[in-house]
């Protein structure tokens, strides 16, 4: 039986609610980021936040958060930090300023959050397309950055790492890094040309859907792009309806990489290195290393860096590769990537509760 064909009339055979145009739509989802930021209302002045910058989100809402401090680095004054529960961190207090994001406006955790971050009195920002979290805040007076509604929350990204960079520059963090979305915007447009479905059929993102398509991938990243192995993971979860597990280098070194010995009882695995050129020099041997010992016991290793020059190129450089990997994965699988029915059998159960 020959394989499914990874070009636009292929896909549109599996992808129903054509989640592969969002994918492609990252270089303009960049781009009307900036633009929805600087059109919100409530946010026209700096302030200072010596406690830095909360991001309360879950999931695919959530996700920009991490990408936003990976972007930063060493560039964040100040810390960045990523708040998945329904709670925030001990720490917060009124000089902290607290951002939650939630696509749907419904997120149960994050509108706790909201409340949390009003009752420590520290300053709140939102990013929603609607829904419970954007009518308390605009009943607060609290800003909100509107984002556009119909997508999947994991096809948002862009929104949502973008808000997060400007409210980072906002309130102390950092410096605006509008600039540099634009440039990456213009790179990942290039990106989408060679690696899309119009592209050849032997390019880097069809390549790595085909070597680990009836495997369990394991993602490794380190520095920045960790949180992209992550993105990776949770985009082959939810796209793909694969079990997927990232983790990070060196920690992987200490741990992971010895239940590697046991993978010929289990079944497939294949590994996925995600390295930068900015990376400790330590760190990208390990990779290569790594890479080397796990290859015996994997059906197929992939090593790949970044590309572009400033870091947001590099972050939605491989940020894009791993969402294309994940939608050829789900055509090869004969799966509409679209539905997570899943989460919405567990949110029923909750709402039930």
């Amino acid at each position: 039986m020959s394989s499914p064909a990874l070009d636009r009339e292929g896909i549109a055979r599996v992808d129903r609610n054509s989640l592969m145009a969002d994918v492609l739509a990252i270089p303009e989802h960049l781009r009307d980021a900036l633009w929805r930021f600087e059109s919100a209302a409530g946010l026209m002045e700096e302030w200072d936040s010596p406690g830095g910058l909360i991001v309360a989100g879950m999931g695919g809402s959530a996700i920009g958060g991490g990408l936003a401090r990976a972007i930063l680095g060493d560039h964040a004054s100040r810390p960045v930090a990523v708040a998945r529960a329904y709670g925030l961190p001990p720490w917060a207090t009124p000089d902290t300023t607290v951002l939650c994001a939630s696509y749907s406006g419904n997120t149960e955790e994050t509108l706790a959050c909201y409340d949390a971050a009003g009752f420590v009195g520290a300053r709140r920002v939102v990013v929603t397309s609607g829904g419970k979290l954007a009518e308390q805040a605009r009943a607060d007076g609290v800003p909100v950055i509107p984002i556009p509604g119909g997508f999947q929350p994991r096809a948002a990204v862009a929104y949502l790492t973008v808000a997060t960079l400007e409210v980072a520059a906002l309130c102390g963090v950092c410096t605006r890094m509008n600039s540099e979305v634009d440039v990456a915007a213009s790179h990942v447009e290039t990106l989408c040309a060679e690696w899309g479905p119009d592209g050849p059929d032997d390019g880097l993102a069809k390549t790595i859907a085909r070597g680990i398509n009836g495997t369990i991938p394991l993602i490794a990243g380190s520095g920045l792009t960790a949180p992209i192995a992550y993105r990776w993971k949770t985009q082959l979860n939810e796209n793909a309806k694969l079990p997927a597990f990232s983790h990070e280098l060196p920690e992987l070194d200490h741990n992971e990489i010895v239940g590697w010995e046991g993978v010929d009882s289990l079944g497939p695995f294949s590994a996925i290195f995600l390295d930068d050129a900015d990376l400790h020099p330590r760190v990208r041997h390990r990779i290569e290393l790594t890479d080397w010992l796990v290859e015996p016991g994997a059906k197929a290793t992939f090593r790949i860096e970044t590309q572009g020059r400033n870091p947001v190129e590099r972050v939605f450089s491989l940020v894009l590769l791993g969402d294309l990997v994940s939608m050829y994965v789900a055509v090869l699988r004969g799966i509409d990537p679209s539905p997570v029915a899943v989460i919405e059998r567990l949110k029923e159960q909750l709402a039930g509760r």
